[in-house]
């Protein structure tokens, strides 16, 4: 930290200010200067006891009593660049460039482009660079800090100290810029902020790439990347699908408790790419979600509360140890997702709070700037540097890591400016109104930027009101998002299940009331960790009854979301039932897998997943009514519940039935629109899950008995809290019977045959 020299004798006042390290533009006195025909060269070295121009051959004189030295001859002895050789307190020599001989570096255009808000790619101006001048090399340092006085950089290379080297700032731009010629990456950097009050701040730089493992919490120097790509078919053809058609069920992990090794810790990066995706591959999930990976101080924190909007956390090793994780994913075809977060920052002193000393990042009103609920601060959205900011962070992670799209969090606490706020608390908008529009700006700015420029990119929000067109495109009004988390559709599906199942058929609506806005929006239907934390109990301990219903209920719900309109997305441990709640701080119960009913629930989201992604009617249609017809949802006596799904082209049909109480129905007749056999593609109840194996025998044939207005029925046995999913086969005209093609035989599971028979059958509603 800088100090004044207490004996330093009465120096000009442009001196003055750089030993006592406040000074906005050392170049003005350090280096290489002419003066009154003669040339002058000052350094200002704390650490050196000794020190002389390499290039002219001649030792500079201390100014006694300070850590100034100076040299003056003629302007041919030195030339503009000239070097330093010094020697410290130890002994030992040093020998350098001179840091103030070089001009600026940065150029007015990056400048002026970050001013408004508009360089998509200032990570790669700001924070720290490797970079070469005149054949010198070296690293460059930028930052913006705009109410600053004073800015240095600070980092094991000058011990720390502030007043070894501090930097310009670049006019009204308020981006502070140092070259450091010979410093090589490798070590640890921050900058010393001394604000206008004199207060001195210790700050890591906004754009690092790297930083320690905490608790420290330095910046890596100019972190570069030497990483070989191998996912570039991935890439292309990521470009060319079109992903509203297309199957999409994600995994959601967190990185940091799906497994560990045997001594408790971490896993590394590339350690973690080969087991998580030869996992996930296994189960048949299209894409895994990461939750946060960018930089953050607290585990407990789940990575909500980031520090290093630019550096996937050192916990689990380096930035190209990352990059082949994700790599590993796309050559075993699978897709990473994102979880990002621009709602809201940590308070942490050393990280963006009060970055300058003022509110930078932050509004400075906190009916503004901060979320008290959380103990985090807002986003000013308003100011073109910190949309600018967290735009290049978008880019950044699917430019240079090539993530496939961001998870965006917390959306509605951005759209809103009365978030979880009491009257009073909050400022309205120009109009009066609780929108907060500079941040439906910054989201509709961020979606149309990353649609843009990375094709093929999905965006997907967790907004949780009913803002309208959240998944809209920004030229018809909407934000532009590619898909929204159903939230409404969560919240009533497991409100419903936790209900006894004698109780359920008084809140038979709560399944039934999200068709009614199931295709206002691109939704993806989640299952997340939010769902199994803070005394939510495990989605296992959700459901009511004795064990055996437990798990029933539980295969039921998956077989009834992976049935519904919409993208798929599940949480670690959740595809095996885990019994505990979600613990951060240590590794998923696997030993729970050895275990048969657990085995079931592993085994029936492994085959919902090849179900649905062979099958085009369970996926080709998601967002569109076309795609979807009520059989009957007025069974509520029952509690029954039956719909079909459909194809594009009307090929391909499916019948989804659900029993959601555990008393077998045998003789259950639904209607369905056209003649043939229904395959008994999957059912919950199927012994291999750990059913009662009540079923169809491998399906059943259509009946022309008229039904529920439909020309043709079905007479079924329905399996005690348990779902089926029968596919349409059409029959042959020639043969009368149902077509065997390979298509068809390649979505039938490998099950054995049900039995139709149940005690205890309640006959047939009309």
């Amino acid at each position: 930290m800088a100090n004044a020299t207490s004996s330093a004798p009465k120096l000009p006042e442009s001196l003055q200010r750089i030993v006592e390290a406040r000074h906005h533009d050392p170049f003005e006195v350090l280096g290489r200067h002419a003066e009154a025909g003669r040339v002058v060269a000052r350094v200002f070295l704390p650490q050196a006891e000794h020190v002389r121009l390499v290039e002219a051959d001649a030792p500079m004189e201390r100014i006694e009593g300070t850590d100034f030295f100076v040299w003056e001859g003629d302007s041919e002895q030195l030339p503009e660049r000239f070097q330093v050789e010094w020697v410290d307190a130890d002994g030992v020599a040093h020998v350098q460039y001179d840091p103030y001989c070089f001009p600026p570096l940065l150029g007015d255009l990056d400048l002026h482009l970050f001013g408004e808000g508009k360089h998509w790619h200032v990570y790669r101006i700001l924070g720290s660079h490797l970079v070469e001048f005149e054949g010198v090399t070296g690293i460059r340092f930028a930052v913006w800090s705009p109410n600053a006085e004073r800015v240095s950089v600070v980092g094991d290379f000058n011990a720390w100290d502030g007043r070894a080297n501090p930097m310009r700032v670049r006019g009204g731009s308020g981006v502070w810029e140092l070259f450091i010629p010979g410093l090589e990456p490798g070590g640890f950097y921050k900058y010393e902020i001394r604000d206008r009050a004199t207060h001195i701040h210790i700050k890591i730089d906004p754009y690092a790439q790297a930083f320690q493992e905490r608790p420290q919490t330095a910046g890596l120097l100019a972190v570069d990347s030497a990483f070989d790509w191998g996912d570039a078919d991935w890439m292309e053809q990521r470009a060319r699908t079109n992903w509203q058609q297309a199957p999409m069920s994600v995994y959601e992990v967190h990185l940091g408790s799906w497994r560990r090794d045997p001594e408790g810790n971490f896993l590394n990066y590339r350690v973690l790419a080969h087991e998580i995706a030869d996992y996930v591959k296994e189960l048949g999930f299209s894409h895994i979600e990461l939750m946060p990976i960018t930089e953050h101080p607290l585990d407990a924190s789940w990575g909500y509360q980031c520090t290093g909007y630019f550096a996937p956390t050192s916990r689990f090793g380096t930035p190209d140890n990352f990059r082949y994780f994700v790599d590993h994913f796309h050559r075993e075809g699978i897709g990473v997702l994102l979880d990002w977060v621009p709602a809201h920052f940590p308070k942490d002193a050393y990280a963006l709070a009060r970055f300058d000393g003022t509110a930078l990042y932050e509004h400075a009103d906190p009916r503004l700037g901060e979320h008290k609920d959380w103990g985090t601060l807002i986003f000013n959205f308003g100011r073109n540097e910190v949309r600018n900011f967290l735009l290049a962070s978008a880019l950044y992670w699917l430019e240079e890591f090539h993530i496939d799209g961001l998870r965006v969090d917390a959306v509605a606490s951005m759209l809103y400016l009365d978030y979880s706020r009491n009257a009073g608390e909050w400022i309205p908008n120009k109009y009066g109104g609780n929108e907060n529009l500079e941040a439906v700006d910054f989201i509709r700015e961020l979606n149309m930027v990353t649609h843009e420029q990375f094709p093929g990119t999905l965006m997907v929000a967790e907004e949780s009101t009913a803002w309208p067109a959240v998944s809209r495109p920004t030229y018809l009004g909407g934000l532009g998002f590619s898909m929204k988390w159903n939230m409404g559709w969560m919240h009533d599906t497991l409100s419903y299940m936790q209900k006894d199942p004698i109780y359920r058929h008084f809140h038979h609506d709560l399944l039934t009331f999200g068709l009614l806005y199931a295709f206002t929006e691109n939704f993806v239907l989640p299952f997340s960790h939010d769902e199994v934390v803070h005394g939510k109990k495990s989605m296992l301990d959700k459901m009511p009854g004795d064990g055996w219903q437990k798990f029933a209920s539980l295969r039921l719900l998956y077989t009834f979301m992976f049935s519904y309109p919409g993208k798929k997305l599940l949480f670690q441990g959740c595809e095996f039932a885990q019994g505990k709640e979600w613990n951060f701080a240590s590794q998923l119960d696997w030993e729970l897998m050895e275990r048969p009913p657990h085995q079931g629930v592993h085994k029936l989201v492994a085959d919902l997943n090849r179900i649905y992604a062979e099958l085009p009617a369970l996926h080709e249609v998601d967002f569109d009514a076309a795609g979807f017809e009520w059989i009957d949802c007025h069974d509520s006596s029952q509690s029954v519940l039956s719909y079909i799904r459909k194809d594009r082209a009307g090929k391909t049909l499916i019948a989804a039935v659900f029993n959601f109480t555990p008393v077998p129905r045998t003789n259950y007749r639904i209607g369905v629109p056209e003649p043939g056999f229904y395959r008994e593609a999957v059912n919950s109840d199927a012994e291999l899950y750990g059913g009662s194996n009540v079923g169809n025998q491998g399906g059943v044939t259509a009946e022309p008995v008229s039904w529920m207005g439909r020309p043709h029925s079905l007479l079924i046995s329905l399996p005690p809290l348990a779902g089926l999913i029968l596919v349409h086969e059409p029959l042959t005209e020639a043969s009368g019977t149902a077509e065997d093609d390979d298509d068809a035989a390649s979505t039938t599971p490998d099950t054995p045959e049900m039995s139709t028979d149940a005690s205890d059958a309640n006959d047939t509603a009309a």
